[in-house]
């Protein structure tokens, strides 16, 4: 992630037990599209909490904010994010805007 990142999408996913491998693969195949073909896209991460391994947090940079809301209205983005949604038993998505950079 650069550090002109200003805009963000992020999820709070609690993966479903025994799932979490199906997830990392899902959210790697979701991101991997996301890459491939939505202009204005930077990067992504996937972190996994160490004392709660079915827990993960995802943030995504984007060059602006029209990028970000396109990305969300195609058909792709629906099927990738419901497959990654349907694996868990919650999970909680935003988007975001910097607030400050240390």
């Amino acid at each position: 992630m650069t550090e002109d990142s200003k805009f963000w999408a992020s999820g709070n996913w609690r993966v479903s037990e025994g799932r979490e491998d199906e997830f990392v693969e899902a959210w790697t195949a979701f991101l991997t599209w996301t890459k491939k073909d939505n202009d204005g896209f930077l990067s992504a991460r996937l972190i996994r909490d160490t004392a709660a391994p079915g827990h993960f947090l995802s943030f995504a940079s984007w060059r602006d904010a029209e990028s970000q809301a396109a990305w969300k209205t195609k058909p792709e983005f629906a099927q990738h994010f419901g497959a990654c949604k349907a694996l868990c038993d919650e999970m909680m998505a935003g988007g975001y805007v910097l607030a400050v950079s240390v």
